[in-house]
């Protein structure tokens, strides 16, 4: 099996995964906390940017390299990904009124897209640090 088609089935994981726990704690944030659905996934990115940045890093791309400027890198396109998902979640539940769950899930696969090739070709590349 090619390298970048095993990094990318990883990669995969990692996204199914952070996509459940992006779920589960955009629920407890709405659900439980009583949070607008813009402030839940304000809150929530935090916990699953910190979760998909180590898994991907060490273990979807294999990457050894000392992180900052990785985890620079990671979190600018993080804040872009942040900036947008409060953005459309804003825009399109707050003021639209569509529903919060397939406002999000759609945020998702529209970062899933891009997400890949960033990672692979600019973030987890082997920078000196």
């Amino acid at each position: 099996m090619p390298h970048a088609l095993k990094q990318f089935i990883k990669y995969v994981i990692v996204g199914g995964s952070g996509v459940l726990l992006d779920l589960v704690t955009f629920t407890f944030f709405t659900e439980v906390v009583l949070f607008l659905p813009w402030i839940a996934v304000a809150c929530n990115q935090l916990i699953v940017i910190g979760y998909n940045f180590s898994l991907n890093k060490y273990w979807s791309f294999r990457n050894t390299a000392l992180p900052h400027w990785q985890f620079f890198r990671y979190m600018t396109l993080a804040i872009i990904n942040y900036l947008v998902g409060v953005g459309v979640m804003y825009l399109f539940n707050q003021l639209i009124g569509i529903n919060p769950y397939i406002v999000r899930l759609s945020t998702i696969m529209l970062s899933v897209s891009w997400n890949f090739l960033l990672y692979k070709y600019w973030v987890f590349t082997h920078v000196t640090d």
